[in-house]
């Protein structure tokens, strides 16, 4: 099985000091140490990957592609719209790296949120992000994001446990997921047999918003 080449840059150009978001919605974490934590997702468009069965071991199914740019405060606003209370501010995409700095981060922070990143690890992150989750889909030696709070990796019957070469607090093992929102069978049981002979380390992590349909 290929693993996708990462670019490091965006596809595509934007003003100085804008963003290309392709949504901003209010809903609960579906997945990882976090999951149940209600937060305000802000999807970052584009990414450098195509995963597919073929290459990652999976088919990608987020719509990332289309987008608007805004500038961040009017994100920022759209966010407090849904979420007076602010709180946690979930960043993903797509891949974030490729558009998120340390101007974003600043202004969000200091607008009173919390940061939180699903990333693919391909990009290095500016500071200040609280919690870091890593997700590789290439190539170890493609990751560049090398500490995080967690690291999950997707895996498919007959894949093997990976050396991670992120250093992390928490390991997770997330079972591939089909087009229609399922677990197949076999992906599960081999998942979890991969976590009961490391039990030590690795964790199995389900999205549980796929099984509950929701966002």
């Amino acid at each position: 099985m290929q693993t996708p080449i990462p670019s490091h840059k965006a596809t595509r150009t934007r003003p100085p000091g804008t963003y290309i978001v392709n949504e901003i919605f209010y809903s609960v974490q579906g997945e990882g140490r976090k999951a149940g934590t209600p937060m305000v997702f802000v999807r970052f468009a584009d990414c450098n990957l195509r995963c597919s069965l073929t290459n990652a071991g999976f088919n990608c199914d987020t719509e990332f592609m289309s987008g608007r740019t805004l500038r961040a405060q009017e994100i920022l606003h759209e966010c407090e719209q849904l979420n007076s209370k602010k709180g946690w501010m979930l960043l993903t995409g797509g891949e974030p790296g490729l558009q998120l700095d340390e101007a974003f981060i600043s202004e969000a922070r200091g607008a009173g949120w919390k940061l939180a990143i699903e990333t693919n690890g391909t990009v290095e992150l500016p500071q200040g992000i609280d919690w870091v989750c890593v997700s590789p889909k290439s190539a170890e030696h493609t990751v560049k994001q090398r500490t995080a709070n967690g690291v999950k990796y997707v895996r498919r019957h007959g894949m093997g446990l990976p050396e991670t070469s992120i250093e992390a607090e928490h390991y997770l093992i997330s079972p591939a997921f089909q087009a229609d929102g399922t677990v197949d069978r076999h992906d599960l049981e081999w998942c979890m047999g991969l976590i009961k002979e490391n039990p030590t380390t690795w964790c199995l992590a389900i999205q549980y918003h796929k099984l509950l349909h929701i966002r």
